[in-house]
């Protein structure tokens, strides 16, 4: 029977948190969007469309990078407290290169590192 490769991400639309489910101890990565709330200040005196702009522009190469980790899991569970874990979802189930790879989405709110972790082990053991 092949192992799946399982991977947990906590994410709202400026950080992630990669948590891979292993037996070992559970390490967390971290992505980062690159669109800071200062840079947004700075684009919004400039223009609100060219703020806009960036920011989508951002959001899309913080998905980018996100759909890069996953395309080497089996099982993905996307959490966290915003929508950004369902527009990440939708993104990767238009992406046919994603068809083998079950994508669950579960809402939860702001965790600490031990919270999210014990939220991964919780579903991905019961497998």
């Amino acid at each position: 029977m092949k192992v799946l490769k399982c991977i947990g991400i906590w994410m709202d639309h400026s950080n992630a948190n990669l948590i891979e489910f292993t037996t070992d101890p559970i390490e967390t990565k971290t992505l980062h969007t690159e669109f800071t709330h200062t840079e947004k200040e700075q684009t919004l005196k400039k223009s609100e469309v060219l703020m806009h702009h960036k920011e989508q522009h951002e959001q899309a190469e913080y998905y980018k990078e996100l759909a890069a980790v996953i395309k080497n899991y089996d099982e993905v569970l996307l959490f966290g407290p915003t929508d950004a874990k369902v527009e990440l979802h939708n993104l990767l189930s238009a992406d046919h290169k994603f068809n083998n790879v079950k994508v669950e989405v579960a809402q939860a709110d702001k965790m600490t590192e031990n919270q999210q972790h014990a939220f991964v082990k919780k579903h991905f053991s019961r497998h």
